[in-house]
Order: C-alpha cells, then structure tokens, then sequence
C-alpha cells in the first residue's frame, strides 16, 4: 500500500509538472487557459496509475503474451473512451475551450491519446522489467552469501574435530606416562574449545583474537613436546588490529609442528611472523624442521584455509607453501584489509 501511495505522488507530481510545463510555454500569465492546460494534463494521472497497475499484475511476457496483450489493448480501448468522457464530465466547471460534439471528442482521443498511452505502458513495462532485474540481482547476492556462510560454516566443522582428534591423542600420550601433563592438557584444551565456541559465527576477527586462540594450543604441544618445540612471535604492533578468518593459524601451526618438528627428535623453532603492508596482512608461518616431500598433499587443516580464503577474499588473498633453503617449511599467507566483496 505504501509502494502504491509513493507511486501516485510521482505520477501526480509528474503531469502536474508536465501541464506547468506545457501551460507557461503557451500562455503568459495564470489565467483560465493555464488551469486548463495544467488539469488537462492531470486527468492522465488515473490512466497512469491503471497503466502502472496492469502492467504490474499482468506484465507483457512469454507464454501468457496473447491473453495479456487482449487485456492492454482493451484498457487502450478504455482510455481513449474515458478520457474525452473526463472532459465532458468537468466542462460544467471548467469550461474546457473547443469542446465539440462526443464523435469528434473519441476521433481526436484516438488520434492523439492513442500513442501517448502505448507511451505510458511502455514505460511502465520499462519500470517493470527493470525492477524485477534489480529484484533478482538483490536475491542472487542473498543467495551467495548464504551459499558462501554455509561453505564457511561447513569448513569450520570440519577443523574443529581436526583439531580436536589431534589433541586427544596428545593426551591418550600422556595419560600413562605422566597423568599430571594429561591433566593440564585437558584444561589446556577446554580452553581453547572455550575461545573457539566464543567465536560464534564471525567469519574475520582481529588478528590479536586469533592469536589468543594460538596461545592455549601452543601450551598444549609444548607439554606434549616438552624442549623439542619452541615458538617464536615476530608480530608487528600495527598488524595487530588487521581481520584475519577466525581459526587461520592454527591449521597451518599445527601442520608446521605436526610434519616439520615432530618426525626429527632434535629440537625445532616454529616462527610466526605479521606485518601490515598497505592494505594486505603478510603473515608467515615457519618452521626448522625436515621440510616437506617433493609429493606435497595438503591435509584437511592446509586444503579448508585456502578454501575458506577464497571464499572469503576470492583471488585477492593467497596461500603459498615454500621450502626454506637452510631445511624446513614456510607458509605464507597474504590476506587483504579491503572490505570483503
């Protein structure tokens, strides 16, 4: 109803324009002729409005194009009857200048109302189409984004198990061998299944959440490694607040630890480094250990956060893993700081 009421304001407003128009450019001062210029001009507002209704409910399309057709050409019809009629009916008020007998009235709606309201419906049908294209535009971005949360969500069930499973067996490891380091890996754990659940369903956080949520996973593989793992930050204050997807670093430090420091029983240094260069987060996550095969297959952890990156930033973020020329891995992670299209 409200659509219907605005549509009306600006046809009214439309033709009430149009008769001023029409009106200072034949006459020279507000007299009889510039009121009847400007009402003759209004009286098209009912016709309008039926014009703009018609096409509404039964727009000109295929498959219903000969029924449809029938009903315009019958309001055609209409309006060239009623229009004169609307003269005749205000004549004893307005004084309408010329007026002649009613068969010379439908001759001259015929011959000048005729192409100004096919005029009118093809506006009308113009106004239609275009709606319906913005309308189906609008839908098919609701539509993506809800296919893109669902693919997001769907990756981020998958992780959370992944890291879940691998911590579990952590301490299946130490149960026997040392209850007391179990025991704290398991708070270590409700921790960050704590902070993970928090999370809700925000697909980037701040880069400083997404190290708070590093932090108790770290604690839990330094019980299981003990002195073989050791964590270097290298974070840039001013990367600090950049976005990051919820849950980036820890697949890709869990498989730096996993494939890099646990198959050597030397001790290893996984490095995480940020920096905000312009609009693009670097981040590099490294690691001393033996390095990857020359058959690389990304695990689940590696193969969902580059699926959720391009999900997220398309071709503008980008995951790269690198063997370092002193041995060991390097992931390097860009990830822009542009709003997400």
């Amino acid at each position: 109803m409200t659509t219907r009421w605005i549509r009306l304001g600006v046809v009214t407003l439309f033709w009430t324009l149009d008769g001023v128009a029409l009106a200072l450019d034949s006459v020279s001062r507000f007299d009889h002729d510039f009121m009847t210029s400007v009402v003759s001009c209004e009286l098209w507002i009912p016709h309008t409005m039926l014009a703009l209704e018609l096409t509404d409910r039964f727009p000109l399309e295929r498959g219903q194009l000969p029924r449809r057709l029938a009903l315009h050409l019958a309001a055609t019809a209409f309006v060239i009857v009623t229009r004169p009629l609307l003269f005749v009916i205000t004549d004893p008020v307005l004084d309408w200048p010329g007026l002649r007998e009613l068969s010379q009235l439908l001759l001259n709606s015929v011959r000048f109302n005729l192409f100004l309201y096919l005029l009118v419906v093809g506006a009308a049908h113009a106004a239609h189409f275009a709606r319906r294209a913005r309308d189906r535009e609008r839908q098919a971005q609701r539509l993506a984004v809800q296919l893109t949360d669902a693919r997001l969500a769907a990756l981020r069930t998958q992780l959370q198990p992944h890291f879940l499973f691998n911590a579990l067996g952590g301490i299946a490891e130490l149960v026997h061998r040392d209850p007391d380091a179990a025991d704290r890996m398991i708070v270590r754990l409700a921790r960050l299944l704590r902070i993970a659940l928090d999370e809700g369903d925000a697909h980037v956080v701040p880069l400083t959440h997404e190290l708070s949520c590093l932090d108790p996973y770290l604690e839990l593989e330094k019980m299981r490694y003990g002195e073989r793992l050791h964590v270097r930050m290298e974070i840039d204050p001013e990367a600090c607040d950049a976005c990051v997807p919820g849950l980036l670093l820890l697949p890709v430090v869990e498989n730096a630890i996993r494939h890099g420091i646990a198959p050597r029983s030397a001790p290893g240094t996984v490095t995480v480094r940020a920096r905000l260069v312009a609009s693009m987060l670097k981040l590099e996550i490294e690691d001393d250990g033996v390095g990857f095969p020359s058959e690389l297959t990304l695990g689940i952890g590696l193969r969902n956060t580059r699926a959720r990156l391009a999900e997220l930033y398309g071709v503008g973020a980008e995951l790269a893993i690198v063997h370092r020329p002193a041995g060991g891995t390097c992931v390097r992670i860009r990830v822009p700081q542009e709003p997400i299209a």
